[in-house]
């Protein structure tokens, strides 16, 4: 018998990661953004704009809320410059991630040898003063799918949707909103420890119970910050690795969708698309949850978290609010050191790229303050709702 073939996530790497500047209101365009972070993930990598080949973005342009989708792909490839022979924009798929992954996918084909990813988002001045009452998809594209079920209740935001999945969970698990809100507390030290996080100051978990409620039983601490920043990711061919400065080795990823994908169809509370990708991933790989160092969980919402912790195997069923609780175990030192740079939570959402990003610090040893210890694997899941896809990255 010949040798099995070489697995497709180890044809690629991820050689370079960049992040531009990321606040609130920053002033500057969607474009601008993008530039910063793709010449740090450039320069990161030691790779020439000239050499880049493949060009993605999530989302690309579509009709949504303002400042939610970036720049489209033209004009950043006339802005760097370059001219890829493979191009995309990722407005569906398995989650945010799914960019990165068909990225991986055309290098480890031999389609593109470095394939530039971005994600860009300017929703903080999009909202400007409204609020997130600006994002609701019916505002943008009217009443039509599943808004034509939710909305006349007044269901008319992701938040409602997922309060109801909380609600239920905590009903179902026994759980309270004290333990909840230890992820909160968690991801507020790691912001601490991160000097482009959003909300640096230490909460505890008095002040998560007097925060503002949004929708029953999430308050304002359950829910992400929108902001203005962009991430870039740049995918290689694994035989440029000597031409590299620091590459990060992609062990699987996973993106199996078998439950019902859409808001109002799951089967129960906890049939979400995490759980499938999630085990997508460890049919594609020998470790272990218990061989993690770091995880980077999605948490538009902290109640996705918990599904995450739960669906990638951390904790078992009804075991993420209890695994949280306080934020010991998964804040600083603790046993699973969880959204290392604040989360979306505190750090700002990025919609999954942030947490790849950190990723790629924390096995580099390159996050300062806020660093693991000897961390060599981490595990990112990013997408909420009925999106879900993963990675497993670990050190060369």
């Amino acid at each position: 018998m010949g040798e099995a073939p070489e697995k497709t996530e180890h044809r690629a790497l991820i050689a370079g990661v960049g992040k531009s500047q990321v606040g609130r209101r920053l002033g500057r365009s969607d474009l601008d953004l993008t530039l910063e972070a793709c010449a740090r993930a450039l320069t990161d990598a030691g790779v020439a704009a000239a050499d880049v080949d493949g060009l993605i973005a999530w989302p690309g342009e579509w009709p949504a809320a303002r400042g939610f989708c970036g720049p489209a792909v033209g004009r950043v490839k006339d802005a760097l410059g370059i001219n890829p022979s493979w191009h995309a924009a990722m407005q569906d798929g398995p989650s945010q991630l799914g960019a990165v992954m068909s990225a991986v996918m055309a290098v480890a084909s031999g389609y593109v040898r470095h394939a530039l990813v971005y994600r860009t988002t300017s929703e903080a001045t999009g909202q400007g003063g409204s609020g997130r009452n600006t994002t609701s998809p019916a505002d943008v594209v009217g009443v039509v799918g599943l808004q034509e079920w939710l909305r006349p209740f007044g269901a008319v935001t992701a938040v409602h949707w997922l309060a109801m999945v909380a609600q239920r969970y905590l009903h179902e698990s026994g759980a309270t909103r004290e333990q909840l809100g230890g992820l909160a507390v968690s991801t507020r030290r790691w912001a601490s420890l991160t000097p482009d996080a959003v909300y640096r100051s230490v909460i505890d978990v008095d002040d998560y119970l007097s925060a503002r409620m949004i929708s029953d039983p999430l308050c304002l601490y359950d829910c992400d910050v929108p902001v203005d920043g962009s991430v870039a990711i740049l995918v290689s061919a694994a035989d440029t690795r000597p031409d590299l400065r620091a590459p990060v080795r992609i062990e699987a990823m996973g993106a199996m969708i078998k439950s019902r994908p859409f808001w109002d169809q799951w089967a129960d509370h906890l049939d979400l698309p995490q759980r499938d990708s999630a085990q997508h991933l460890w049919s594609r790989t020998t470790l272990r949850p218990n061989e993690i160092d770091v995880a980077q969980l999605y948490d538009g919402f902290s109640i996705l978290a918990l599904a995450w912790l739960e669906a990638a195997g951390f904790c078992g069923p009804y075991e993420a609010a209890a695994f949280v609780e306080g934020g010991h175990r998964i804040g600083p030192g603790g046993e699973l050191p969880l959204n290392t740079s604040g989360g979306q939570l505190s750090g700002g959402r990025l919609h999954g790229f942030g947490f790849l990003h950190e990723a790629v610090l924390q096995l580099r040893g390159d996050a300062g303050e806020r660093q693991v210890r000897g961390a060599q694997t981490a595990f990112v899941g990013a997408g909420g709702g009925p999106l879900g896809g993963c990675f497993l990255l670990t050190t060369l």
